[in-house]
């Protein structure tokens, strides 16, 4: 796996301490160390992004070469130490692993790191397989290195992802670093990000020429047309241009791998002698800039088309077909959707079904919200929402989730709809882990406020959407070790926070009371409930269930609940045994006893 080469790649290039925060597609990276730990590597699951890169920050700073791992919405958290300490370097190597989400997959955008990398002014690694991003990682740190710079290092979801044979090296123990020593250059002051900056833009154009002569970046072919790629749309141009078989004209074709500071050298290079270019790329024409730029600098008459023209798309992951449609009409090709598809173009190839994500059968979350939906069905009231599985309570028939902006921000955005609406209730849902992230800020801000909000945590005891990670609530570490847990009440309680309820959401009627009192309970200030049931994933199964179907006269268990577990086979409620979790939720519910519990069956049924 793509996360798991890099992972090893660190590992054969010495990383000392590797930091980070769960987020898909980069979640693999970090644990794949931990179990691979040969000895002496320093592994943590940190609070958040911006604690993870300052963690790593000290240790670079008294030598050890440093891995970061993250999402491209977790650089967003992480951004304000990354710009400072671009200006204040590193002496052990650092690499920043930020994984791209094309499309998006499972992300609130689908921000392009390259960008980023050009607003920081660091430079950037951009792999476009498990193979190049296990031979990249070493590259990386050896540049950090040699410019005492932090470097972004950019795979995608396909990358990440995806699964290839990696020839994986020996690794050892990482060398003891030499230690801090005391300079005033690690304390940033105006005076010295002043002269940090025009250090920085002197280095830029030396990493540019040293890029020009990087084995992965290629440039081959003649012609005159050029075709620019980069990552993993360089393999699928390479599919493409197979696909299209000889009937493609001569052409040259450039394969970027470091897109900031851009190899300028090698980009003058591919322009020289050609008519047209067409830049094929995710997600930004961060390519496709640098060309026209280069072109308009050197009054290089060539016309290079890509996103900006029209040519490629401009947002969403590329594909073997679309990047062949592109081909095909740049080179002049005839193309039809048929000749990338390794079947017969006779044989029709079905659509898969559209399945939208659902919260999973027994899943205390739904509890939950089902408790707050029926404790408020004849008040008015808003519920904001947050980053992780419970998301998923916006889709109905919960229709529970009625703001969701980034990490922590239920607790925020509850507080600026109570200025506007102070007449409604106004709910943050937040989960455990998100929390410890960035919740607790926003709690503090209510409380030093006085806005009179319902926080209600959803603690389910692991980092569930992004692979059951554990956080500081959970009382283990990425090192193996049991540590104390952070009690979410006890820390509420420190804050300011007056009334505050633990209760199970799958006991259902105490809950909705529970929620009843958390509302009257606004009448001083801030309230919180804690909901804690654990991730089915991380529990023991319960007892199953069947629908009794003289006794079943309603579809309350569908309307209201929305188990997948529960749906209608030939008109009649049926409870599909391998997704029931036993949660008993149903049986609750049911207003005519319909929903029977039968015994644990026999292994081997």
């Amino acid at each position: 796996m793509g996360n798991e080469a890099i992972g090893l790649g660190a590992i054969a290039a010495g990383v000392g301490v590797v930091t980070g925060y769960p987020g898909t597609p980069s979640s693999e990276i970090l644990p794949t160390i931990a179990q691979r730990n040969p000895g002496g590597i320093h592994v943590e699951w940190s609070t958040n992004e911006k604690v993870a890169l300052e963690v790593a920050a000290g240790a670079a700073y008294a030598g050890a070469r440093t891995l970061v791992t993250m999402k491209q919405v977790g650089l967003n958290v992480a951004s304000d130490p990354l710009m400072s300490l671009a200006y204040v370097g590193v002496k052990g190597g650092m690499v920043i692993v930020v994984a791209d989400d094309p499309g998006p997959i499972s992300s609130q955008t689908e921000q392009d790191t390259r960008t980023f990398g050009l607003f920081s002014k660091l430079p950037v690694f951009d792999p476009a397989s498990p193979e190049e991003a296990y031979a990249m990682i070493g590259d990386a740190f050896a540049l950090s290195e040699r410019y005492g710079t932090p470097v972004l290092f950019r795979p995608t979801t396909r990358v990440c992802h995806g699964n290839a044979p990696v020839e994986v090296g020996e690794s050892g123990a990482p060398a003891a670093p030499e230690g801090f020593v005391k300079d005033p250059k690690w304390v940033i002051f105006p005076r010295l990000a002043y002269q940090s900056h025009l250090r920085i833009e002197q280095r830029l154009p030396l990493i540019a020429d040293e890029f020009s002569d990087y084995r992965f970046n290629r440039l081959n072919g003649s012609g005159r047309l050029g075709i620019a790629t980069q990552g993993i749309s360089g393999a699928y141009v390479a599919e493409a241009l197979a696909a299209l078989g000889d009937a493609v004209p001569e052409h040259k074709l450039l394969r970027v791998a470091t897109p900031h500071p851009f190899p300028r050298r090698l980009g003058l290079d591919f322009l020289e002698g050609l008519d047209q270019v067409l830049v094929v790329e995710e997600l930004d024409p961060v390519i496709e800039r640098e060309l026209l730029r280069l072109a308009g600098e050197c009054h290089i008459p060539v016309t290079v088309l890509g996103k900006g023209s029209g040519h490629v798309q401009q947002a969403g992951e590329n594909g073997v077909d679309s990047v062949t449609q592109a081909l095909a009409g740049f080179l002049g090709v005839e193309f039809t959707p048929a000749a990338t598809c390794a079947a017969a173009p006779d044989i029709q190839v079905a659509e898969p079904p559209v399945r939208p994500p659902v919260l999973c059968a027994g899943c205390p979350h739904r509890a939950s919200f089902l408790a707050v939906k029926e404790a408020m069905r004849k008040r008015k009231a808003v519920f904001a929402g947050d980053i992780g599985c419970y998301t998923l309570g916006n889709a109905k028939p919960l229709d529970m989730v009625d703001t969701c902006l980034c990490m922590g921000a239920s607790v925020t955005v509850a507080q600026g709809l109570h200025v506007v609406e102070p007449d409604r209730v106004h709910f943050a849902f937040i989960g455990d882990s998100t929390f410890f992230h960035t919740g607790i800020p926003g709690v503090i801000n209510a409380v030093y406020n006085q806005t009179p909000i319902v926080l209600v945590v959803l603690d389910n005891s692991t980092t569930a959407m992004t692979g059951l990670q554990p956080h500081p609530g959970t009382g283990e570490t990425m090192m193996g070790t049991i540590a104390a847990k952070i009690d979410i009440a006890t820390v509420l309680r420190g804050l300011g926070v007056q009334h505050i309820e633990s209760c199970d959401p799958l006991q259902h009627e105490a809950s909705k009371e529970a929620v009843l009192r958390a509302v009257e309970a606004t009448a001083q200030g801030v309230s919180a409930l804690i909901f804690e049931a654990p991730c089915i994933h991380v529990a023991p199964s319960g007892p199953r269930y069947v629908i009794d179907e003289e006794a079943c006269r309603c579809n309350l268990c569908v309307t209201r609940l929305g188990c997948p577990a529960i749906s209608r086979v030939d008109g009649r409620m049926r409870i599909d045994d391998d997704l029931c979790y036993g949660c008993d939720l149903c049986a609750q519910m049911c207003p005519f006893d319909a929903i029977e519990r039968i015994a644990l069956v026999e292994e081997g049924r």
